[in-house]
């Protein structure tokens, strides 16, 4: 269960729009005063915001501009955030329906649906090598454990169970792809990979670590090449724990660079999205708040106003990767 720290902002009570007030000062702040002073001032409103200024620092400061990449549909239907018992997870949002069916074990058990940000960042890899290498067959090996090392993920000790787990489930489950295309109902059925990510035997008193290259499938590859959304690298490290704030950065990074005018999204919109399994709004709104922020720290492009009783203003932002890096990669 990810665990946030309350923000001691003095914004909530009066329920200004926080983005204005809160996040842009974060950037303008970096870039006046630097790093000590930012973060001296942000000790006075508590964690988050200490938190938000060392990822908004983190990115600004980058100059590798290294990208990762996401299918698009993840924007709009994603992974659960933790555990479930369900065998079939559904997701909706933006015409986009998807069903993750859970795999099953020898004995016919379920494996479970995929979930966390373990998962998030397993597949984070596979999809950015895919793209990146324009082919199917995507090497792991010390290679996937130096890209996780470099993500804050050292595969070993505490972690090894988590990613084997999550390397498990994503290998055996199953996905159907709801959308409409020109007024037609599209159904695209598949799976993530072909084989498993892990070798199925292994022994006990020496656990195996990944096979050296693992296929996606098929129909998943396809799509993928077809509606990849690039990503900052040094982004996707600041929250590589957070799975609520991933989410909310690869949507923020779908939807504000193609707006040709502002748009707004209720609450009860968002929580339709990010959020339809709580009975509470006040419950949504504060478990959000967390990694909206911190979304927005890792994306100082992105231009929302967020008023906590009426809901967010996308407005037209630039992409997290400028275009022209996008083409050279």
């Amino acid at each position: 269960m990810e665990k946030w720290p309350r923000a001691k902002s003095k914004l909530t009570p009066d329920r200004r729009p926080w983005k204005v007030t809160f996040m842009g000062e974060i950037h303008n702040l970096l870039e006046r005063h630097g790093l000590h002073e930012a973060r001296r001032q942000a000790s006075l409103d508590g964690q988050l915001s200490r938190i938000c200024v060392d990822a908004a620092h983190e990115v600004l400061s980058d100059e590798a501009l290294q990208i990762g990449i996401t299918h698009s549909g993840f924007a709009m239907a994603a992974l659960p955030h933790k555990k479930t018992e369900e065998t079939v997870w559904e997701r909706e949002g933006g015409g986009i329906k998807l069903l993750i069916e859970s795999g099953l074990n020898d004995d016919k058990t379920p494996v479970g649906i995929p979930y966390g940000s373990m998962a998030r960042m397993i597949l984070l890899y596979l999809q950015t090598q895919a793209v990146k290498t324009q082919s199917r067959e995507v090497e792991l090996g010390s290679s996937m454990n130096a890209w996780l090392k470099v993500m804050g993920i050292t595969v070993g000790g505490k972690t090894y169970n988590s990613v084997r787990d999550q390397a498990k489930r994503i290998s055996q489950c199953r996905l159907t792809f709801f959308r409409v295309h020109n007024g037609a109902k599209m159904v695209s059925n598949g799976a993530f990979v072909r084989d498993a990510i892990f070798p199925i035997q292994e022994d006990e008193n020496q656990p195996s670590f990944w096979r050296e290259v693992v296929r996606l499938d098929e129909s998943f590859y396809e799509s993928l090449i077809d509606h990849p959304l690039p990503l900052r690298e040094v982004a996707i490290r600041q929250i590589s724990g957070k799975s609520k704030a991933i989410d909310t950065y690869i949507w923020l990074a779908y939807r504000l660079h193609i707006l040709k005018e502002p748009v707004s999204i209720s609450w009860h919109a968002f929580k339709g999205q990010f959020g339809p399994e709580y009975a509470r709004m006040r419950d949504f709104k504060r478990d959000i708040t967390g990694p909206l922020k911190l979304a927005l720290s890792v994306y100082p492009e992105a231009h929302v106003d967020v008023d906590m009783e009426k809901g967010l203003i996308l407005y037209p932002s630039p992409p997290p990767v400028p275009e022209r890096r996008i083409l050279g990669r």
